[in-house]
């Protein structure tokens, strides 16, 4: 611990699942009330906009009422003590980081809370629906979508997100299935750099063998201890 100052953080759908987010993975999950190929790629918001609008208009409000867990707390009270470099990169479309007060983050595959204009390609603060075709505030089209990275679309910031694992001292991975790319890979490129990497996960992920250590439970037990671990030294 004390030889490590830059930190980068992976989180996935397993820490905002506490927070009553549903998954799109797990049994029961969103997946198996809706296809991938008709909410979650462009050529189903083509062939079916109103479909893919109401969905995400649902998400939209749903992650709306719900609150940060014991998870995203402990990981805000890092970025707030931590005298490092730290990124959070998150799969989540949720805001729930930021509501527990962290500020390093970056969200990889976009936001439930942005709107995103394809006619001008504005990102506007969004927290109401899009069903019914609203304006983009700075251009004036009605060509607002989620501002979601879906299946076929290249996520946000992956070169910060590259060089952030090469300077890192520690890769940790929160929560996260290890089947989606290119986020699946990044244990992978950081074992390369030699770099220190930890797994906390509720069970054993699809990349759990290329993990230096993991340590299975809820999210909201062990990323507290662990944040307890790394501030006291």
């Amino acid at each position: 611990m004390r030889e490590m100052r830059n930190i980068v953080i992976l989180t996935g759908a397993g820490i905002s699942a506490e927070s009553g987010i549903d998954t799109f993975r797990d049994a029961g999950g969103l997946w198996e009330q809706h296809r991938v190929e008709d909410v979650a790629t462009p050529e189903g918001f083509a062939r079916d906009p109103d479909l893919v609008l109401r969905f995400y208009d649902m998400r939209r409000e749903a992650i709306q009422t719900k609150q940060p867990n014991p998870a995203h707390e402990a990981l805000a009270r890092l970025d707030r003590d931590w005298g490092g470099e730290l990124l959070i990169v998150t799969q989540n479309v949720d805001d729930l980081h930021e509501r527990a007060g962290a500020g390093r983050v970056l969200h990889m595959h976009g936001t439930h809370l942005n709107a995103w204009c394809t006619a001008c390609d504005a990102r506007t603060p969004w927290t109401g629906p899009m069903i019914d075709r609203p304006s983009c505030p700075e251009c004036g089209a009605r060509s607002l979508r989620p501002d979601v990275v879906w299946f076929g679309e290249m996520p946000y910031e992956m070169d910060r997100i590259h060089s952030a694992l090469r300077q890192a001292d520690m890769f940790v991975s929160i929560g996260t299935s290890g089947a989606v790319y290119p986020a699946a890979g990044f244990v992978q490129e950081a074992r390369a750099m030699r770099v220190r990497t930890l797994e906390l996960n509720l069970e054993a992920s699809q990349g759990s063998r290329w993990f230096h250590e993991t340590r299975q439970g809820p999210a909201s037990q062990l990323v507290p201890q662990w944040v307890d671990e790394v501030l006291g030294g």
